[in-house]
């Protein structure tokens, strides 16, 4: 799950700075958690495709290309945004 939302991502914004990390492990027992992990990421995109963009279009614009991952199986997506 992390690669594709890697590649998604990647493909979407080229980012100059992007770190997606699973932090499924802190989140054990929680809603949507599950033992295989792969369920809360943290993102933490730099692209120039942000510039001139507020915070809630670069987040919708995050969470729309992530759609079908959110869809499938990830419960939580913190994003750490910014324009490069």
């Amino acid at each position: 799950v992390r690669q594709r939302i890697t590649q998604i991502l990647t493909e979407a914004f080229h980012p100059a700075v992007l770190e997606v990390v699973d932090e499924s492990h802190l989140h054990k027992g929680h809603g949507g958690w599950r033992p295989e992990g792969e369920t809360h990421f943290r993102v933490r995109i730099t692209s120039d495709a942000f510039r001139g963009a507020s915070r809630v279009d670069v987040h919708r614009r995050i969470n729309a290309a992530l759609a079908e991952e959110l869809k499938a199986g990830v419960h939580a997506l913190a994003i750490e945004a910014k324009a490069a």
